[in-house]
């Protein structure tokens, strides 16, 4: 069983930059793609991006892409996302997540953390 710990959220202002950590334990942590979603007030959870095992692969949800980065260091079981030119609207509590391979879902889930971007 993979468990994930994310930090680095905070307050920022608009056009500035913060970089989120999730770290994991469990052997299985450097062949699991993973993942990190957002939620913000009011709507539903929403893929931001994904990296592969390997970290050779990665995507992005469009409302992210050219800003945000998703990493990942397996010697140190933590995926990062370094997110840059926020805007208000990336306000959200963001999650970092473990898929699993066989059902093709993701299954491990951090408890979050918080992304304020002011305006």
């Amino acid at each position: 069983q993979v468990q994930l710990v994310e930090s680095g959220g905070g307050l920022v202002q608009a056009g500035g930059s913060l970089r989120l950590s999730c770290a994991a334990s469990g052997r299985t942590f450097s062949n699991g793609r993973m993942g990190w979603f957002r939620q913000a007030p009011g709507k539903e959870r929403e893929f931001v991006a994904g990296i592969s095992g390997s970290g050779s692969i990665a995507s992005y949800a469009d409302s992210v892409k050219g800003r945000f980065i998703i990493s990942r260091d397996n010697a140190k079981n933590t995926v990062y996302l370094q997110m840059n030119s926020l805007k208000p609207e990336d306000t959200a509590v963001y999650y970092c997540a473990r898929l699993n391979s066989l059902s093709s879902v993701y299954d491990a889930w951090g408890q979050g953390t918080q992304v304020t971007v002011s305006s």
